[in-house]
């Protein structure tokens, strides 16, 4: 008896824009996605590829997605994996949402020629640009499937698909800027501003967790000491815009980009020369390329003067820049809240500034528009169940969404219990909303509020002190079901908090040090331990 083989099945049409294998390999993917939808197919796990192609990438099999591990060793452990994989692990691992995607969700994009920008991480920067850059080349060399560049001047670049208007940075919407207030004290090192925008008009609806999207405009007298060092006219028009504005609201001029190095490189000679190429290649003959901003690069090669056009084709695009929201859409009607460090420092007696920070914290005028963009939380938010206790720790600016989650179990009268972690420099300067988070406990909302001072008195205390200090009692929280958040610094605070739960977990759970790991790996699975890092 002769068996009946099924034809393949062809879900990628011929007009697509990819080579016969990159159409089999997607019409096995696609197939096997749909199931027992489709005669044949073959239900896919997540992450998982059909076997005619390589495995996508997904944070279940994925040892390096760790934001403190520096990107060698993230790099070391994919290298036998595969090419999404790869990609994934040039990633900076924190699911910021900032390039629209999560980590793995972005490499898998980029794998399947959905995305062809590789310049949207902003946490990684130019150490994730350029190793994707380098991973493109290997898997174009190599034959890969999918490679971007395998097929380079075979068809127009594609522009970014635009999602819903207000809900992708692709399309963002104009809203009105209503007011800056300091949260510091007088006496604080540091600048913090809350910030209000009013969503009237737009269709903007967000929820507890979620983060805004906010495009900023580029410092005036940085744009014009770039111009002045350009040796350019501020008021030439290239490409329906002077120079100038282009300069103020398309193009970054924070560090200088490896295409800006090797146009420099053409325009000079000698060391000078050497000098340029090796920045463009990512290294640091000098020891001052992480200080070097475009301004810097153009200070350091001054006899390299590109023509206005050129350099502007050499540049970043200025990118948006990502804030948790600090508000409830319940208690907060209409309008949305962040919280914002200003970001100002100085170096070889230049000051530097935060571009996005401080054009909210100093240039952007009240009742003047900006463009925004809602980014949806990625495993982000109040558990459903709102009689469940919330553990929430954010020093700095990292309380912005445990104010939001706190006006909004307000709001909604969860029975859930919450307890707020809460840390600074110094509290006389330092602590933000405190006349709000002491209303909220006297009402009840906010069951204990724990606070650490790393400028006061003789020793630092930080949140994850206070949380070993309170060790017993978080114990209890936990197992009785509560759920832990944690929001700020990626490579040092997230760490040091999760080295205290599991010391907690050992200490006052009973469990050894393999088990005490694995109890935070649980709560992490569960659901139950969220993260919103940066």
């Amino acid at each position: 008896m002769t068996q009946h083989v099924a034809p393949p099945l062809v879900l990628i049409p011929e007009s697509a824009p990819f080579n016969a294998d990159q159409r089999s390999w997607l019409s096995g993917y696609f197939a096997a996605l749909l199931g027992p939808a489709v005669e044949g197919a073959t239900a896919l796990a997540p992450g998982e590829a059909p076997a005619t192609g390589p495995k996508l990438a997904d944070n279940d099999d994925a040892p390096w997605h760790d934001p403190s591990m520096p990107i060698g060793d993230r790099m070391d452990l994919a290298k036998d994996k595969s090419e999404p994989q790869k990609l994934m692990a040039a990633m900076a691992q924190q699911d910021c949402g900032q390039c629209g995607y999560n980590c793995a969700d972005y490499a898998n994009a980029i794998f399947l020629r959905s995305e062809e920008r590789l310049n949207l991480c902003q946490p990684g920067g130019k150490e994730t640009l350029r190793m994707l850059k380098k991973l493109e080349e290997e898997f174009a060399a190599s034959g890969g499937a999918a490679a971007p560049a395998a097929e380079a001047g075979t068809a127009p670049k594609k522009e970014p698909e635009l999602g819903p208007l207000g809900y992708c940075r692709e399309n963002p919407v104009e809203a009105t800027f209503l007011s800056r207030t300091r949260l510091n004290a007088p006496g604080g090192e540091k600048e913090t501003w809350h910030i209000e925008i009013d969503l009237a008009g737009t269709p903007i609806e967000y929820e507890a967790g979620d983060s805004l999207g906010l495009f900023p405009a580029n410092a005036p007298a940085l744009v014009d000491a770039v111009i002045a060092e350009l040796g350019a006219r501020p008021e030439r028009v290239i490409g329906g815009r002077t120079l100038r504005n282009r300069l103020l609201t398309e193009y970054s001029l924070g560090a200088a980009p490896d295409n800006l190095y090797q146009l420099l490189s053409l325009l000079t000679s000698g060391e000078a020369r050497k000098k340029a190429q090796a920045l463009a290649a990512g290294e640091d003959p000098d020891g001052d390329a992480q200080y070097l901003d475009v301004l810097g690069a153009l200070h350091k090669f001054p006899g390299a003067r590109p023509d206005a056009e050129v350099f502007l084709e050499a540049l970043d695009e200025l990118q948006p820049r990502l804030y948790s929201i600090s508000s409830s859409p319940k208690m907060d009607k209409g309008r949305v809240s962040l919280t914002v460090d200003a970001v100002r420092y100085n170096h070889r007696s230049r000051l530097r500034l935060g571009v996005a920070s401080t054009h909210l914290g100093e240039r952007l005028p009240e009742q003047t528009k900006v463009r925004i963009y809602l980014q949806k939380a990625h495993g982000f938010g109040l558990p459903e169940d709102q009689s469940k206790d919330v553990i929430m720790c954010g020093p700095g600016t990292g309380v912005a969404p445990f104010r939001s989650f706190l006006r909004e179990r307000a709001a909604t009268g969860a029975p859930g219990r919450n307890w707020l972690f809460y840390g600074h420099q110094r509290q006389a300067s330092d602590f933000f909303y405190k006349e709000e988070l002491n209303g909220l406990k006297d009402q009840k909302v906010l069951t204990r509020l724990s606070l650490a001072w790393s400028r006061d008195g003789g020793e630092k205390t930080y949140v994850q002190d206070r949380m070993r200090e309170n060790g017993a009692e978080l114990w209890k929280w936990l197992e009785g079901g509560a759920h832990f958040y944690v929001c700020g610094d990626a490579k040092r605070m997230a760490k040091d908090v999760e080295r205290a739960i599991i010391d907690i977990a050992a200490q006052f759970g009973g469990k050894n040090p393999d088990e005490a790991v694995a109890y935070l790996a649980a709560l992490k699975k569960a659901g139950r331990y969220q993260a919103d890092v940066y």
